[in-house]
């Protein structure tokens, strides 16, 4: 049966969307919500974290999964995390709720105390405890301080398994949908298609960049930007920095509108 995660950005920031969405999914016969995601920055308030945890249960969620680690940890205090994982384990019991990571919550990350110098190193540290695909946001700065490979490194090393082989997909607020690991690459548009035709149609021997990746992976991708001035760079952490990095040059310069975006994902 299909599950559904409800995740961001950060979904307690639109509280009541959030909740229309619960109950819109139940009226629709979806089943229980998964997980629903957050990063805690709202709970502040010990009856008020009770009273969202009751209405989420009361709407069909199953798990709360709190997102705890330097990054976060950066732009997130410590104190409302700790809160909620805490009473969130009173309400739901210990089975429900899941801190990614559990570590930095018994032993968080103090890092707006750190210079920049002790930031980086405590990036690529938590980089190594507990990989993530550097895309997004962490292909950006946390990527570079990883990379470490020219971009041949990653020639024939294409993301046909990544595309067939995603664990799910993604539904941004617009309605865009993406490859469960690959956001900014439109594959379709819920609110113009059924999800199901959108599977049905996906073709990875089409023309464009899902094509392009498919075939040969990000450089490929690389191959038709270079041509159009871009500058490769010395090193990239790996084919989803060296495809996030060629993307964002494209879409920079206007090339398959129809594909590439959200803008929001490349801002």
């Amino acid at each position: 049966a299909a599950k559904v995660h409800l995740t961001g950005g950060e979904p307690f920031l639109y509280w009541d969307h959030l909740v229309e969405i619960l109950r819109k999914a139940g009226e629709q016969g979806l089943g229980p919500v998964d997980q629903i995601e957050t990063n805690g920055f709202w709970a502040t308030d010990d009856r008020l974290i009770r009273d969202r945890l009751s209405t989420l249960t009361s709407l069909g969620m199953e798990r709360l999964k709190i997102s705890v680690d330097p990054f976060h940890q950066e732009y997130v205090d410590i104190e409302p995390v700790n809160r909620l994982a805490s009473l969130a384990v009173e309400a739901l019991g210990p089975d429900r709720v899941q801190a990614r990571w559990e570590e930095y919550l018994s032993e968080p990350a103090d890092i707006r105390r750190l210079s920049q110098g002790e930031r980086d190193r405590a990036y690529v540290l938590a980089y190594h405890e507990y990989p993530f695909r550097l895309t997004g946001r962490a292909a950006g700065h946390p990527a570079h301080l990883l990379a470490s490979r020219p971009a041949e490194t990653f020639e024939h090393m294409n993301c046909l398994a990544g595309f067939l082989g995603a664990k799910g997909v993604h539904i941004d607020p617009y309605g865009n949908v993406f490859s469960g690991t690959c956001s900014g690459i439109i594959l379709g548009n819920v609110n113009q298609t059924p999800l199901e035709e959108i599977w049905k149609a996906f073709d990875p021997r089409g023309d464009g960049p899902v094509g392009v990746l498919c075939e040969k992976g990000p450089c490929g991708l690389l191959e038709e930007a270079s041509d159009l001035g871009y500058e490769e760079l010395p090193a990239y952490a790996g084919k989803c920095h060296l495809c996030t990095h060629v993307r964002q040059f494209q879409f920079e310069n206007g090339l398959w509108q129809s594909v590439l975006g959200p803008a929001d994902c490349y801002a």
